[in-house]
Order: C-alpha cells, then sequence, then structure tokens
C-alpha cells in the first residue's frame, strides 16, 4: 500500500473518531464515507468503516443505516478483493452498488502506480 494511501485512511478513521467524540455527527458520517472509499480494496479495513457506520447509526438512532450496515459488513468481508463499486460512500441511503464519480484527491490516493 501506499504511504499516502495509508496516512489517508488512518486520517479519515482518526478524525471521524474525534467527530463522533464532539458529537459532529454529520462529519463524522463524512469522514467514514471518505475511509470507506479509500479502504474498498483492503478487506478489514473496509469492513472497519462498515462497522463504524453501524455504531454510530446506533448512536444516532438511524435505523435504516444500522439495517444497511449489516448485509454491507459480511460483503466487505467477502466480495472486497474481488469487485467494489468504485466511489461508493458506503452509506445505507445509497445502494450498495452504486459506482459513483471519486474527487481529484481520492482518485490520486487510489492511483496503482
Amino acid at each position: 500500500m501506499k504511504e499516502a494511501l495509508r496516512r489517508a485512511i488512518v486520517e479519515a478513521f482518526r478524525e471521524a473518531e474525534l467527530a463522533e467524540r464532539d458529537s459532529d455527527f454529520q462529519a463524522a458520517y463524512s469522514w467514514l464515507e471518505r475511509a470507506h472509499i479509500l479502504t474498498q480494496r483492503i478487506p478489514l479495513a473496509h469492513t472497519k468503516s462498515h462497522w463504524l457506520m453501524l455504531k454510530l447509526g446506533l448512536l444516532t438512532k438511524d435505523w435504516r443505516e444500522v439495517v444497511g450496515q449489516l448485509p454491507r459488513i459480511v460483503a466487505a468481508l467477502l466480495f472486497s478483493r474481488i469487485w467494489v463499486p468504485v466511489g461508493n460512500t458506503g452509506r445505507a441511503r445509497i445502494s450498495a452498488l452504486s459506482v459513483m464519480p471519486l474527487s481529484t484527491d481520492l482518485e490520486e490516493l487510489l492511483r496503482e502506480d
């Protein structure tokens, strides 16, 4: 894994944790979405992003998010190395199969040189 990608993943998970601690749940979700996109091809980290979204859904009593994350956790473990919908934010309000555009910075981090 490229060092820049590893650092970006660590930052996204750390910032999500800090935002959650500050009760800034929208920011926490945004950082987890970033972490999700960056980790889609890394099964355990990808699963972690979904697990943390599930926990945040529980904390905010967003039952749609909680229920939507359960199958995504299983899929992340089983399919991350086979196929992922690039750019998908991982949230329950988005189809798990939707490919989404990447921002320039994410595209750069995910480029396999």
